[in-house]
């Protein structure tokens, strides 16, 4: 089965979706982080994916709060990312309850320590971020593009032991016309042994269960759920059909 891992991303604490990277798009909803990952939960959600947009801008992990309120109210596991630069970072991560985080600016700025990290933590513990604009890296909650091709970026890990990667086309993120199908096909036939998790412009279940088929091994949503077009009972029948 194909891991659901509904986003949750975090600015000033808050419930925030953005469009495409942009911070001046940003959508804030009425309800609670804890309330919305508590609804996952109950339809049968086992890991949430949480952004700390104001870590992922600013280079330093901040929402740490929002980590621990999740963990503590729900049993599912929580993968934490958005600012993730040092060790400590990690371990205060860790110390707030996650079980995974991902990392994608550190791995552009600093090869060696993020290679590192999949020696010291575990290569389950730890996931590149590979988010892409044109086939480019897009590092620093993808305010800044660079010249790194998408396929050597992962392929640079791949050949050091990583398992898991996290991949968004910044340019279907947020808009709702489907996820770049092609660009994760690619990544799964390149790429024997690495688990891919797709993530931007997932628009409902049909998007999922091809991702499923392409060989995807999770899928990382979040606008589509929060404006109504993939409901917990669409979730719900999914997870079901493979208890």
């Amino acid at each position: 089965m194909i891991q659901i891992l509904p986003s949750i991303s975090i600015i000033d604490g808050k419930l925030t979706r953005l469009k495409q990277g942009d911070y001046a798009s940003e959508t804030v909803y009425k309800d609670s982080p804890v309330d919305i990952a508590r609804r996952f939960a109950d339809c049968g959600v086992k890991k949430i994916h949480i952004v700390d947009l104001d870590g992922a801008r600013k280079g330093t992990a901040i929402n740490f709060h929002v980590l621990e309120d999740i963990v503590g109210h729900t049993k599912m596991e929580v993968d934490f990312s958005g600012g993730i630069a040092t060790d400590g970072d990690i371990s205060k991560a860790y110390e707030y309850g996650a079980a995974s985080i991902t990392a994608s600016s550190l791995a552009v700025s600093n090869q060696k320590q993020f290679a590192s990290w999949l020696v010291s933590y575990g290569r389950e513990k730890i996931t590149l971020g590979a988010d892409a604009f044109q086939g480019k890296i897009a590092i620093k909650g993808w305010q800044k593009k660079t010249e790194i091709d998408l396929f050597e970026h992962i392929d640079y890990y791949h050949m050091r032991g990583l398992k898991y990667v996290k991949s968004t086309d910044v340019a279907k993120d947020g808009i709702q016309e489907g996820p770049n199908f092609e660009m994760y096909k690619e990544m799964v036939t390149r790429f024997k042994g690495i688990h891919v998790l797709a993530s931007g412009g997932i628009r409902n279940i049909d998007d999922i269960k091809r991702l499923e088929d392409i060989g995807v091994k999770g899928v990382i949503f979040g606008r589509a759920y929060y404006e109504g077009n993939l409901t917990l009972k669409d979730l719900e029948t999914f997870i079901a059909q493979y208890s």
